[in-house]
This record gives C-alpha cells, structure tokens and sequence, in this order.
C-alpha cells in the first residue's frame, strides 16, 4: 500500500488540505480512492496506527483513519511518500476486512 501526499478534499467543499494519504484502491484510471493519514489520534475502532512510519515516508507518528475515504482525481497527487511495511499492511487490511463484513 503507497502512501502519497495529496490534496485531500474538504468534507464540505473548498480548495482542501495538502495532507498524506493511504491508496485503498487505484483501478488505473484517473481517480484514486484514499483513507486520510493523520497525526490526530482520536482512535476509533477503525483507525490504524501506522507502526512503521518512518519507512511510510511520513514525518511523525500517524494513523490511517480507514473510515473517512475519498476518492480524487490523479492530478491532486503532489508525490509518492513511501509504502507500509508488510506489518502495517496486514494490520490495515484487517481493518479494512471488518469495514466491509457487513456487506
């Protein structure tokens, strides 16, 4: 999973926020869907902290809030920051297994 710094959309509108990203998906089209990376630790029960972040190409200690996606288009990506490691991969794709249990 690539960690990419993009500008992030405003819930409401507006021009948005330069913040990190997690790519859930990119089908290869223009859009990509993104799980928003914070350093605000609110822990929810699907927020996922990032153990690694520093090999993630981020600059502190961050969770992926798995529960707040968006999808944007390309152009919105500034730069590739890094991946996850394998650990921090499976920890998200274990919450990203329970998200979606109740489909």
């Amino acid at each position: 999973m690539i960690l990419l710094l993009v500008i992030f959309p405003f819930v409401h509108g507006g021009q948005g926020k330069q913040r990190p990203a997690l790519v859930v998906a990119d089908t290869g089209d223009s859009d990509v869907v993104l799980a928003r990376v914070t350093t605000q630790s609110q822990n929810t029960t699907f927020d996922v902290q990032i153990a690694d972040w520093q090999a993630a190409g981020l600059l502190a200690p961050s969770l992926a809030r798995l529960h707040k996606l968006a999808t944007i288009d390309k152009s919105l990506v500034q730069r590739r920051l890094g991946k996850l490691t394998a650990n921090d991969r499976s920890q998200v794709g274990a919450a990203l297994t329970q998200i979606c249990s109740g489909w």
